[in-house]
């Protein structure tokens, strides 16, 4: 890797000094990830519902990551797939339908005949469910469209900036949030894919920490690959970004996330995740 041998020497300061630089809010980065519960609990419940959000602070999670598209009437709702045909059942875009057509969908039913009835909520709905200390991750799977309208909602939100926390994978997106809540953390969802033709990393992670800096962001957020070392960690951190890691189930991975420094591990089971590391000796929380 490109970033390695100056990582190296880097980690090394780290070490000796102690040094640690802050964290998005200005405090000293914990030893422990962050546990952020994937759409909520959702191993237990159907993704994205106030169920799945509720299980998840029921079981003490951090933290609950969500995901969130505009309305044809404009409301922020709570949903992942571009279209509700395999939870709700109704091959039709979530952009092109009104917030009273989206309610009309059961969309827990998949999951258990126990979540019959469950409904797709707004950001308006989850903002309600979260208790002081913790931190809802709001994903945002539209586009720039939709930023005035999280952003309005942030702001008559009063916790927003000790509980919010923005994400994308549209660096457009990202810095357009950003722009308008600044003082609220956003991180770049970045997905890097290796090519079968050779073997070359994309996107180049120095030009993702580059722009990720340059864009005054606060860090990224990334799935997991061999690329992930202790050196790479430090390398984003001596920027001043956090580094957060997606979708980890495997307390295996986990625990060497952890041993490497990641500010944040988002999983499907937060609770069961959080309850293996501690068997094997590693303290996670928020």
């Amino acid at each position: 890797m490109q970033v390695r041998s100056w990582s190296v020497w880097l980690g090394a300061i780290v070490l000796i000094s102690g040094w640690q630089p802050g964290g998005v809010w200005g405090q000293k980065r914990s030893a422990r990830p962050e546990i952020i519960a994937h759409r909520g609990a959702s191993h237990d419940a159907p993704e994205n519902t106030l169920a799945s959000v509720n299980l998840a602070w029921e079981r003490n999670a951090p933290s609950v990551e969500i995901d969130v598209y505009l309305s044809r009437d404009k409301q922020v709702v709570v949903y992942h797939d571009k279209t509700t045909k395999r939870i709700g059942g109704r091959d039709r875009a979530v952009k092109d339908q009104t917030l009273d057509e989206l309610r009309q969908l059961d969309v827990g039913s998949w999951k258990s005949p126990e979540f019959k009835g469950e409904q797709i909520p707004t950001l308006d709905d989850v903002l309600e469910t979260v208790p002081a200390g913790s931190h809802l991750f709001i994903e945002i799977k539209a586009g720039v469209e939709i930023v005035p309208h999280i952003a309005e909602m942030l702001k008559e939100w009063r916790p927003a900036r000790r509980r919010a926390v923005v994400i994308a994978f549209s660096f457009d997106v990202a810095t357009s949030m950003k722009r308008v809540m600044p003082g609220i953390p956003v991180y770049w969802l970045v997905s890097f894919e290796q090519s079968k033709q050779d073997g070359r990393w994309q996107p180049d992670v120095e030009s993702v920490i580059r722009k990720t800096k340059e864009a005054g962001l606060d860090g990224i957020n990334t799935n997991v690959t061999p690329l992930m070392t202790r050196e790479l960690v430090a390398r984003v951190h001596a920027e001043g970004l956090a580094y957060y890691v997606w979708t980890v189930n495997d307390p295996g991975d986990a625990r060497f996330l952890r041993d490497i420094g990641i500010d944040g591990i988002t999983t499907d089971r937060p609770a069961w995740l959080r309850q293996q590391m501690r068997q094997n000796g590693i303290k996670s929380g928020s």
